[in-house]
């Protein structure tokens, strides 16, 4: 039996694919309410549009991922034909897109260490283990120092041609970096020493499922 396998997706699909699936696995929503979910919860999304969003979910529709139902009809059984509008469509997680979110909720590559990704990540960081979560901070933490190591080179480099401006906005650069590896010491210290950070789902064991 031929095994149907999922085409590759760009970093940012990816990304999309993540949170879709992981807003849905809090409770069924249709479009506008995920566009909405998207741009307020997970900023990485504000320039995102329908056109972005609708390829998306009919891709994860048939992945099997999601499912596709009509909005609850009006109480009024004359208020759907007197407003001409169509009913929308609510968008469900099925178990198969369940198992395929806590399958990318698990991975901890170097992908989910890059800013966008990690920013979208960290917010579903209460339905991951603690095992996960320190994956994560760890390599986002150590993509960062790597990061500064290559800024203060440049810097020193390049310092005696740079006017004032411009060495004040590498300096800015650099400083708002730094504070984000201090946030993450933080982080990673209170996962070691096991401190309730108010997850809705304290993890007893590596099982992720409900």
């Amino acid at each position: 039996m031929r095994t149907e396998v999922a085409a590759p997706v760009s970093r940012r699909s990816g990304i999309l694919e993540f949170a879709v699936l992981g807003l849905l696995r809090e409770a069924p929503m249709h479009g506008y309410e995920l566009r909405k979910r998207l741009n307020t919860s997970l900023g990485v999304f504000r320039a995102f549009s329908y056109g972005s969003l609708y390829p998306c979910l009919k891709t994860l529709v048939g992945q099997g991922w999601l499912a596709e139902e009509p909005s609850s009809p009006p109480s009024d059984p004359l208020a759907a034909p007197l407003s001409g509008r169509r009913a929308k469509i609510v968008y469900r997680l099925t178990a198969e897109g369940k198992e395929r979110f806590e399958e990318l909720l698990a991975q901890t590559g170097p992908d989910t260490w890059e800013d966008e990704h990690f920013g979208v990540r960290f917010a579903f960081f209460g339905q991951t283990t603690r095992d996960v979560r320190m994956r994560v901070l760890e390599g986002r933490r150590s993509r960062l120092e790597e990061r500064l190591d290559k800024m203060r080179a440049s810097l020193a480099r390049t310092r005696e041609k740079l006017d004032d401006y411009t060495l004040e906005l590498q300096r800015h650069g650099m400083e708002s970096v730094e504070r984000e590896v201090r946030w993450l010491n933080e982080l990673i210290e209170s996962e070691r020493e096991g401190r309730d950070r108010g997850n809705p789902r304290p993890d007893q064991s590596d099982d992720t499922t409900t």
